[in-house]
């Protein structure tokens, strides 16, 4: 039998115990977890994905194992980014606590299908149009610039195309009624803010993964390799978000090295004409730019809180 075709085999069965497990263990909490035990989900996901990455070594071979561990920094950097949205994205809509489990879990599973959908497509794009990976290089340095000039405040998802669209489809409640996406008052249907919530995640997701997939695909073509760093980056994402939601503001220079990390893949993508970056340094420099930003934005936060005191 194809070890690709085992190895496939292996990742879904891992990824549907590792959820159910996310999900019931989350779900014990009731949407309360403290940032004692989000640390501990997150440090679990991040194991998961190492020892998976261990067996990417152990059938695949380093290279494939590097692509793969790359990969999943790449995603996982940016997806702390994008978790501060969705930060405010729960706010705009005052989801309680413990409906917001619910909506995590909608946001990943359409993340899932989503990114197997868009990375398919990105993989033949650049297999059949040589050309695309230019693309792919300056859409990135573009996101990069466009994020180092965003203002968090700006972010408003009232005026997201997808929501305007659904208050025309459907009358929105103003109420929570559980964890109902729909109900009916007086015989006619009414969106719940819930389902509004989803909606927004997963449009969120989509333009998120118009940055994402293409740094993922600097490293490397292999579809194998680009959808399981990607999803074991995504799935460990309802644990991110309430370990960031108890530490939000505390990585003031995060988004700088995330910026950074951006246009180093997207350079990456423009030059690989002229010179092929080897995985290992990609990773190393990768690895380099988040350490430093990390550091910096704590040697910032104790001077702070050194002068206030």
């Amino acid at each position: 039998m194809d070890i690709h075709f085992i190895m496939w085999i292996i990742f879904w069965v891992v990824i549907a115990i590792a959820l159910f497990v996310d999900l019931v263990v989350v779900k014990h909490h009731h949407g309360k977890v403290s940032i004692k035990e989000a640390s501990l989900m997150v440090a679990a996901w991040i194991a998961l994905a190492a020892l998976f990455g261990g067996a990417v070594w152990l059938t695949l071979g380093q290279t494939k194992a590097l692509e793969f561990f790359t990969g999943y920094v790449i995603e996982y950097s940016l997806s702390i980014d994008n978790m501060f949205v969705f930060i405010m994205i729960f706010a705009y809509f005052a989801v309680p606590p413990e409906n917001q489990p619910k909506v995590l879990i909608w946001g990943i599973l359409g993340a899932v299908l989503m990114r197997f959908i868009f990375i398919f497509i990105g993989v033949q794009l650049i297999t059949q149009f040589k050309f695309m990976i230019y693309i792919f290089g300056a859409l990135l340095i573009y996101t990069a610039i466009k994020m180092l000039a965003h203002k968090e405040e700006e972010f408003d998802p009232s005026k997201m195309p997808v929501l305007k669209a659904l208050k025309k489809i459907m009358p929105l409640k103003d109420n929570y009624h559980g964890e109902n996406f729909f109900v009916k008052d007086a015989g006619k249907l009414f969106a719940t803010p819930l389902f509004a919530t989803v909606l927004v995640i997963e449009t969120s997701d989509l333009i998120f993964a118009i940055d994402s997939i293409p740094a993922v695909l600097s490293i490397t073509h292999d579809t194998f390799i680009v959808y399981t760093s990607n999803i074991f980056a995504i799935i460990g994402l309802r644990s991110l978000y309430f370990l960031l939601a108890g530490m939000a503001g505390k990585f003031e220079y995060l988004k700088y090295g995330i910026a950074a990390v951006l246009v180093f893949v997207g350079v990456k993508m423009l030059i690989s004409h002229f010179y092929h970056f080897p995985t290992a340094l990609s990773l190393l420099v990768i690895v380099v730019i988040l350490t430093i930003a990390i550091a910096a934005s704590i040697i910032r936060k104790k001077r702070v809180e050194a002068k206030q005191n």
